[in-house]
């Protein structure tokens, strides 16, 4: 045999093996409970089409579900029974995909995909979504993941939906509702698209320290001689970040470094009355309060570079008063980073502030 017939014996062979394979195989029939998708806004299935402005319409929502098909059953008490969960269609279970929080039934819902279910009866269905995905159906379902029960009313229509149909009704810009029909019921689930955003406690608090304390508490003392002195002379509002464990000085805060003198937000001072800080005056008002912190002394830093976050591009040029203090170590280790005032004599104040198991001294002069 040549090598131009084996060249083309070889050919036929693999032609053939691919075309008997190719027969092989059996293709899906299209479902009897075909998948479809529910957009909202609906325009932003198709933007890539729109002008304008108009390409630029975000999606806020996306349910992924199948479509079964009345074919003149009677489906809410008989193929759906009452008092029972159920799939929310057919096949693989309802997903509901946020792409930003909202707010149901004044439960905050995170952004990501979540299963949809539903409890129905008659009059009221329970609306029910779970983190838990990629289930078919509701049975053995992991209670823990659920994340919202939301009671809605059922609604009867006139004329019957032959498939089960997902779909949104725009309220307003920041309001829409899932509407759910079949048959002849309907129900909708109120979204709020826009919900107040309201941040859990933070780990790190905010606090604040005051001379003299009982200047805060003004409102209640009645004695004329004891509201003359609780006028108030300084505060601080600073955030109070915790040890947990953790060495702090040379390592979370390294020697050399500059720290925003508390957490999250820069660290205030105000001064009620003009004061002097070392050998500069410093005008009333508010200011920004850092530390640079070096091993056995803290230089404190009063500036005017507010509001900022900490102490990232912090500029000297805002330096209004410096003072450089040799640390002292505490009597027992302070877990919450502490600011506290302690009245010297008539005209000084010292403000002291402490973490882990050192403290240093601001001395402030009273007019």
């Amino acid at each position: 045999m040549t090598l131009r017939k084996l060249y083309l014996s070889v050919c036929l062979l693999f032609v053939a093996v691919f075309y008997m394979t190719a027969q092989d195989l059996e293709f899906p029939a299209i479902d009897p409970s075909p998948m479809d998708a529910a957009h909202y806004p609906p325009e932003a299935a198709y933007r890539n089409y729109l002008e304008g402005d108009a390409k630029n319409t975000r999606e806020l929502i996306k349910v992924l579900y199948s479509r079964p098909q009345k074919k003149e059953r009677e489906i809410f008490g008989g193929l759906v029974p009452y008092g029972q969960t159920w799939r929310l269609g057919a096949n693989e279970g309802t997903e509901i995909t946020f792409y930003g929080p909202v707010e149901i039934n004044n439960t905050m819902i995170n952004p990501g995909t979540y299963t949809v279910l539903a409890d129905i009866y008659p009059e009221k269905w329970i609306i029910r979504l779970t983190t838990e995905l990629g289930r078919a159906g509701h049975q053995n379902r992991d209670m823990s993941k659920e994340v919202l029960a939301a009671t809605v009313p059922v609604t009867n229509v006139p004329n019957s939906r032959e498939a089960f149909t997902i779909g949104f009704q725009k309220v307003n810009d920041n309001k829409c509702k899932l509407v759910v029909e079949w048959d002849r019921t309907r129900v909708s689930l109120p979204i709020n698209l826009s919900p107040a955003n309201l941040p859990p406690l933070d780990v790190s608090p905010m606090d604040l320290a005051q001379y003299p304390s009982m200047s805060r508490f003004r409102n209640f003392i009645e004695n004329e001689e004891e509201l003359a002195a609780a006028v108030a002379k300084v505060r601080v509002v600073y955030s109070r970040p915790q040890k947990k464990g953790r060495k702090v000085f040379g390592e979370l805060i390294k020697y050399g470094s500059t720290w925003r003198f508390g957490a999250n937000e820069a660290s205030t001072i105000t001064f009620f009355e003009d004061v002097k800080i070392g050998d500069k005056e410093v005008k009333a008002g508010t200011y920004g309060i850092l530390a640079k912190i070096n091993e056995g002394n803290w230089e404190f830093i009063i500036h005017k570079g507010i509001p900022s976050w900490g102490a990232f591009g912090h500029d000297d040029k805002n330096n209004v008063a410096t003072f450089s203090a040799s640390t002292e170590r505490t009597s027992k280790e302070v877990e919450a980073f502490s600011m506290m005032f302690e009245e010297k004599d008539d005209n000084t104040v010292h403000l002291i502030a402490a973490w882990e198991n050192t403290m240093a001294r601001l001395p402030i002069t009273l007019k």
